[in-house]
């Protein structure tokens, strides 16, 4: 079989795991208790390091489009410009490759460790459903967190811009948030956060494939996990594309 040929192969066994996971998402019994640990695991330990990533881009956007706005005299349109980048841009995509990084490595790594020791024919053994259980519990939950973890990346970005703007030219708190958000419509705001669904579908249905079909030992568990980061940054990265085609496409104005 051609290396093409098994890319193909991989991409169909892909889709359709990404399809029983759809099918299965809307199928009793539900696994509550399970799918509120890995919201937890995902979103709750997650939201340090979206705090201190989104305090960064914003300090750090803020100072560059500082730069760029001083040239032309348009520092009062700093909160607003920083605003428009983290909502319709910045805060959705680094988030979701920071939850790539961070929860599709755990997952690949979790799930490729049952699989090697036999785990998870236990659960199957005990007529537990491993897929829903294992499965279908961390694809919802990265589905459910990606947007609220959005939200608290941009309201960490805009911190950290008024934070450096504050530093700088002495902004006060109420006048920077409120030029920031003076402009925001929403359809700005709505499918750039909504978008985010996407991606925790892609991070979770793409991590939990890799682990819940690893072999090969310790080796495979650790390709599983590398392989669950890149291959889930990768699809998130072209999804982003489409979905933002799509967005301009449904909502003209939101592109201006």
């Amino acid at each position: 079989m051609t290396s093409a040929e098994e890319a193909i192969e991989w991409f169909g066994g892909l889709s359709l795991f990404a399809g029983q996971v759809l099918r299965d998402a809307f199928r009793r019994p539900f696994e509550f208790t399970e799918f509120l640990r890995q919201v937890f695991e995902i979103g709750w330990r997650s939201a340090p390091l979206i705090v201190l990533s989104g305090l960064a881009v914003g300090a750090v956007l803020s100072m560059h489009t500082r730069s760029t706005l001083e040239r032309f005299g348009a520092e009062s349109m700093i909160p607003t410009a920083l605003a428009f980048a983290l909502v319709k841009e910045t805060g959705p995509l680094v988030t979701g490759l920071l939850i790539s990084g961070r929860v599709g490595a755990g997952i690949g790594a979790e799930l490729g460790g049952m699989r090697v020791t036999e785990q998870i024919d236990a659960l199957e053994s005990l007529a537990v459903d491993s897929f829903k259980y294992l499965v279908v519990t961390r694809v919802a939950a990265a589905v459910v967190c990606l947007p609220l973890l959005t939200v608290l990346m941009n309201f960490s970005g805009l911190l950290g811009g008024f934070f450096a703007e504050a530093a700088i030219s002495g902004a006060s708190f109420a006048f920077y948030f409120q030029t920031a958000f003076s402009s925001l419509a929403f359809s700005d705001y709505i499918p750039p956060t909504l978008k985010t669904m996407v991606f925790g579908f892609l991070i979770g249905s793409t991590s939990s494939y890799l682990g819940y079909n690893a072999t090969g030992g310790a080796e495979g568990v650790g390709r599983a996990s590398t392989q669950s980061v890149v291959l889930s940054s990768i699809f998130l990265i072209v999804a982003n594309v489409i979905l933002v085609k799509g967005i301009f496409f449904l909502y003209p104005g939101s592109g201006s």
